[in-house]
């Protein structure tokens, strides 16, 4: 088993679940478990000036073994997985020499990684694939990235005969509630710009994604006893039924793809007196994205001529911009990574992140960061996977930008 599997496969057993309703930061305290005995390993491998905070941010440099100027590089990946599933007692299976069938991931529950509803299975016929026991996720998203970074840079300082500038990287808690980037110190980091290591299937290369906000839809009802309610009771449960047939019907997430933005729907919390919907709004072009905001404070509005002001308050709160306005000035950074993919084998496929990562927030922050490709699939949930030869691809991805800038 190659060193970036077996790094992975031993990350994936702590659990590092993020959590959006903590305000601790990390927000979970195995965010830090995890960080800790990764710092403990980069300090192994002989890696300089590895720091660990006290909010679960590591920072760590592989010092330059040439004297002439080059790029200060750096590589970033998240240790949190999301929320949406536990990853408690996370269990791989290793499928080895797949033969483009269902996967049996759990025969007492009978729960199938079927190639009919995931029918790009069929592309790894022959390859090695790590899947879930399918009662967790399986956080390829992003431990897969961490893992294969550390596996580059412990290339590197094992070869030292291998030329190389400045190579710093980032391990950042929170990325999946979208507080990756809150306390990531851009200046202390010094890279010239980074890539996050945090993209889907192999060959993924990205340098645009959504512009994203949140949305609470508040609204307030009046609760009688409903023997004597006519006239008297609102009920917000059906204001907010009302509120969501405004917005179009075919603006979500399950009718959208490519450029295409939407509202998505993804709480309700509610009874008579109080409802609350929970809405992210997420649209490439800005333009477009101010509007949606504006619709959804106009539909507010409209309900609120209907019943009384005051009944439907939306706040709506911006979380990420598109980091394309950024990435594009110093669009080498986004060729030279292309022109690596290439290099070792592997069709680069551009495409915009129809979400957001720490690179998004980070380019605003004064450091342009573009995604690279981590190899896994359908992340979030059970049927997430990974091919293992699409994580060493994804390593040598890594040492091939390294090369290409040491030779500039």
């Amino acid at each position: 088993m190659s060193n970036v599997v077996e790094r992975f496969l031993k990350y994936v057993k702590y659990d590092t679940r993020s959590d959006d309703e903590s305000n601790t930061v990390p927000t979970t305290p195995g965010q830090m478990v995890l960080a800790k005995a990764i710092a403990e390993e980069l300090k192994e491998i002989g890696l300089e000036e590895v720091t660990l905070n006290e909010k679960g941010y590591i920072y760590a440099t592989l010092p330059a073994n040439i004297d002439r100027e080059v790029p200060t590089i750096g590589f970033i990946a998240h240790m949190d997985t999301s929320p949406d599933m536990t990853g408690t007692n996370v269990n791989p299976k290793i499928v080895e020499n797949y033969d483009g069938e269902d996967i049996v991931l759990n025969e007492e529950k009978n729960i199938i990684l079927s190639v009919k509803q995931f029918p790009e299975l069929k592309n790894y016929i022959g390859k090695t694939l790590i899947t879930t026991d399918g009662t967790t996720l399986l956080g390829a998203d992003d431990k897969a990235g961490v893992a294969e970074i550390i596996t580059a840079v412990e290339y590197l300082k094992n070869h030292p005969e291998i030329p190389h500038g400045k190579i710093r990287i980032g391990f950042t808690p929170d990325e999946e509630v979208g507080r990756g980037a809150d306390h990531f110190d851009v200046k202390f980091f010094g890279a010239d710009f980074a890539y996050t290591m945090d993209g889907g299937p192999i060959g993924e290369l990205e340098y645009e994604n959504f512009n994203a906000a949140g949305a609470k839809i508040i609204i307030k009802g009046r609760n009688v006893h409903p023997g004597t309610a006519k006239d008297k009771m609102i009920n917000s449960i059906l204001i907010a039924n009302e509120y969501i047939a405004l917005l179009p019907k075919e603006e979500t997430p399950a009718h959208t793809e490519g450029y295409e933005g939407f509202y998505h729907l993804n709480n309700i919390k509610g009874d008579v007196e109080t409802t609350i919907l929970s809405y992210i709004i997420r649209d490439f072009d800005k333009a477009t994205f101010e509007k949606r905001k504006e619709t959804m404070q106009e539909f507010a509005q409209q309900l609120n001529q209907k019943y009384g002001e005051g009944t439907v308050t939306a706040e709506i709160k911006d979380q990420y911009y598109n980091m394309k306005e950024k990435v594009e000035p110093v669009k080498h950074i986004v060729d030279t990574a292309f022109k690596a993919m290439e290099e070792v084998g592997v069709t680069p496929i551009v495409k915009p992140i129809r979400g957001g990562t720490d690179g998004a927030r980070l380019s605003y922050m004064g450091l342009p960061t573009p995604n690279i490709f981590g190899g896994g699939h359908n992340f979030h949930g059970r049927y997430e996977f990974i091919p293992t030869y699409a994580m060493e691809k994804a390593v040598d991805v890594i040492l091939k930008i390294v090369e290409l800038y040491t030779k500039r």
